[in-house]
């Protein structure tokens, strides 16, 4: 194989390494929000400017879009570790990157633009904002230094 293939066949892997990682991380996120705040600590639902049964009925489709990006990233894992392609590291930061986004989006967008809902209803709001926002910017800043540091080595599958 030429030399040039290889290393676009390499970026190309990297990519999608990165991508299964991301659409995995945000599924986790939108996973975790969800079964935590929405399900048992009862602080909110994914559309709270209506009813309560539309409140429920928003967490439905957004505990579904969790599972799709979830189970999509680890199809597109389970083909890179089919193909012998898999980066560990590069999926980890990918991880990081889509959990860190997920929660910044949701805490600046969801939480503060669109105001679909709130951490929590409480009189000072501050301090879960700042806490929630907080470690979604360590979540993305971990997976930019973890994708970062690999420096392109592979990881490669034991026999």
């Amino acid at each position: 194989m030429e030399k040039g293939h290889s290393s676009v066949s390499d970026h190309t892997y990297v990519k999608r390494n990165l991508l299964s990682g991301f659409l995995f991380g945000v599924g986790l996120a939108a996973f975790l929000d969800e079964v935590l705040f929405h399900q048992l600590l009862q602080w909110h639902h994914f559309y709270d400017q209506s009813t309560t049964q539309m409140g429920i009925i928003s967490d439905g489709l957004f505990h579904a879009f969790s599972w799709f990006a979830t189970v999509g990233g680890l199809f597109m894992f389970a083909d890179l570790r089919r193909r012998k392609k898999a980066w560990i590291q590069k999926w980890w930061g990918g991880v990081l990157l889509g959990t860190g986004l997920f929660q910044l989006y949701d805490g600046l967008i969801q939480h503060k633009v669109l105001r679909i809902h709130q951490i929590r209803y409480v009189e000072n709001l501050f301090i879960y904002d700042l806490i929630w926002n907080v470690i979604a910017i360590f979540l993305l800043i971990t997976g930019m230094m973890v994708i970062r540091s690999d420096g392109g080595s592979r990881r490669k599958k034991k026999p």
